[in-house]
């Protein structure tokens, strides 16, 4: 049974880089792309805005920026299976943030998502991309 369990972690691997890549992208888009399209306006609103918020916590304004772009471009890296372990650390480092800074006010029902989430980035973090990734294909495992 365990051999049988065995030959399916490729799959694992490949549902959680997706899961987390998918989460990631969803929730870096708004601080990333401006509510209106980089058309007509400020192509820079998003991160500014998401800065300032970083920056109201008492945290480094240019930390925002690098939020932003981990969570949305860390993950294009994690759903490509691109650069996966460096992109998985920049995540759960994000994550870690997010948990300490953001979410420790609401208690553990305010951060199990965020945990979750730092949870699965440590796994592909330590664990790799699997087979089904680009990281194999190119040679980076």
């Amino acid at each position: 049974m365990s051999k049988s369990l065995n030959n399916l972690q490729p799959w694992g691997a490949l549902l959680l880089r997706l899961v987390l890549g998918f989460a990631m992208m969803y929730h870096g888009w708004n601080k990333v792309i401006p509510a209106g399209g980089f058309h007509g306006g400020n192509t820079f609103s998003a991160i500014e805005h998401h800065s300032r918020y970083v920056a109201s916590m008492g945290l480094p304004y240019w930390l925002g920026i690098v939020s932003a772009l981990t969570e949305f471009f860390g993950g294009a890296l994690l759903l490509l299976g691109l650069f996966t372990r460096f992109a998985a650390f920049l995540v759960a480092i994000n994550m870690l943030v997010a948990v300490v800074m953001v979410n420790r006010h609401h208690g553990y029902i305010g951060s199990e998502y965020s945990l979750a989430l730092l949870v699965i980035a440590l796994m592909l973090f330590f664990y790799g991309a699997g087979v089904c990734a680009l990281d194999r294909k190119f040679g980076f495992v």
